[in-house]
């Protein structure tokens, strides 16, 4: 048990250094980075663009159900949302929907890639496959 945890931390840390050694081509690894980036996160914008109003659309209704008090005027419902949600869910949200819509991504491509062996071709290239897939990824 112990034996079989040490073994995958250290298999952990080769991957990692393996990862983030220097790149041979500096010009492919930024043409890969811009590549990643509009993959990873111009996609996600309408995701996060149609979950933000929903998730608005729900604070506005629980904030003015929940505010029935004479003192306070229905006018102030929109200003307390909005204080809400650029202070504490905005970028909580944003921060979970990225992180399961980019990782989801990640692991299909990686996974994609492994099952059709691409991978294995890369290694026998001689390319450092960790580094050319995994780093521009991280980099992005």
């Amino acid at each position: 048990m112990i034996r079989k945890t040490f073994e995958l931390i250290g298999e952990y840390i080769l991957l990692m250094k393996r990862v983030f050694t220097r790149p041979e081509k500096w010009r492919i690894f930024w043409k890969q980075c811009l590549v990643e980036m509009e993959k990873l996160g111009m996609t996600s914008v309408p995701l996060i663009g149609v979950i933000s109003i929903a998730i608005g659309a729900v604070l506005v209704i629980q904030t003015a159900y929940n505010i029935e008090n004479p003192f306070i005027p229905k006018m102030y419902v929109g200003y307390m949302v909005r204080e809400s949600l650029i202070l504490e869910f905005s970028c909580t949200m944003v921060a979970l929907i990225l992180a399961g819509k980019v990782g989801s991504n990640i692991s299909s491509d990686i996974g994609t890639m492994r099952l059709t062996e691409q991978i294995d071709a890369m290694e026998m290239m001689g390319i450092n496959s960790a580094n050319y897939l995994i780093l521009p990824k991280v980099v992005s």
